[in-house]
């Protein structure tokens, strides 16, 4: 039966736990130099809107580590819901790959090519979330931090894709979740309710970022302005400057607390680079298991089809 991820949801938590196990596993196949082609002779579509380093190099690495081919589709090859109705994307495309991942900016999209599609559809982001990005983030919390549960998880910055993805995986994950950023750029309010509703983590919006580093054993920051975005860029440079991760807010944290970002960075606006290239920095570890955790997914994936990979 096929199946999709296109939110951190579509998994539980054992599943999560059972992903975050296979990603340590393939990352240490990486690492030792061992071959690991579970995804011989097959090949994925990636459909890009949105332009990306992180997503395009890990997908299409991940794949040639399995054995497999990735092909890259651009804007201009593919206008997803312009040039072509989606629906017709997702089933051209099912004939003629295994693998789906698209990086859009409508999240609609993402769930209409998902209906469609007959092979599993994988979301490399929208404007509305980043699944596979926090994905990485948690493997990375867990391989510095020892647990996630438990865990004070400070976001500072801008409510968007990441931080939406940060209130999905509370609904399933025991932490404490503070999301500091301006009034007027909170999380998405049906998101926000559903994660307190679920019961499961601590949640607090704030808008003091002295008050929410605090004690906290991550730090976590994104971009002010996201593409799409940039004709609000001077305004959000100026709502967000006391927002800014730097040396003095990061004294307010755990004395071992680590500081995460999902890159690019924007050097000296939302983190500084003495921050970002210091020694509590764990931003390229977490680059790198974008790669781990990604494989790792798709392991789940193919196993939920049947497939019988053994690691």
């Amino acid at each position: 039966m096929k199946r999709d991820f296109l939110h951190v949801t579509d998994f539980t938590k054992a599943e999560l736990n059972e992903t975050f196990d296979i990603a340590r596993k393939l990352k240490s196949k990486v690492r030792n130099g061992e071959e690991h082609h579970f995804f011989k002779g097959q090949s994925m579509a990636m459909i890009f809107s949105k332009p990306s380093a992180r997503t395009r190099i890990s997908f299409e690495t991940g794949m040639y580590q399995f054995g497999g081919h990735a092909l890259y589709l651009s804007p201009n090859d593919i206008g997803i819901g312009k040039r072509e109705a989606v629906k017709d994307i997702a089933r051209v495309i099912s004939r003629y790959n295994n693998w789906i991942m698209a990086r859009l900016f409508d999240h609609k999209y993402m769930l209409e090519l998902a209906e469609y599609a007959t092979v599993p559809v994988i979301n490399g982001l929208t404007d509305y979330n980043h699944p596979c990005q926090i994905m990485a983030d948690m493997l990375t919390i867990q391989e510095h931090r020892g647990t996630i549960e438990g865990q004070k998880i400070v976001f500072i910055g801008d409510g968007n894709n990441v931080c939406n993805s940060f209130l999905n995986f509370s609904t399933l994950m025991p932490f404490h979740l503070v999301i500091a950023g301006p009034e007027g750029y909170e999380p998405d309010a049906e998101t926000l309710a559903y994660a307190r509703d679920a019961g499961v983590s601590e949640i607090e919006i704030v808008h003091d970022p002295i008050t929410a580093a605090k004690e906290a054993d991550v730090i976590y920051t994104d971009v002010w302005t996201s593409m799409g975005q940039e004709a609000e860029r001077q305004q959000r440079l100026m709502d967000f400057t006391s927002f800014q991760v730097n040396e003095e807010l990061l004294a307010y944290a755990k004395s071992n607390a680590i500081v995460m970002h999902c890159l690019p960075a924007h050097y000296n606006e939302e983190i500084t680079d003495e921050v970002l290239n210091g020694p509590q920095s764990v931003v390229f570890d977490e680059a790198e298991n974008r790669l781990h955790a990604q494989k790792a997914i798709m392991v789940m994936l193919a196993r939920s089809g049947g497939a019988d990979i053994k690691l």
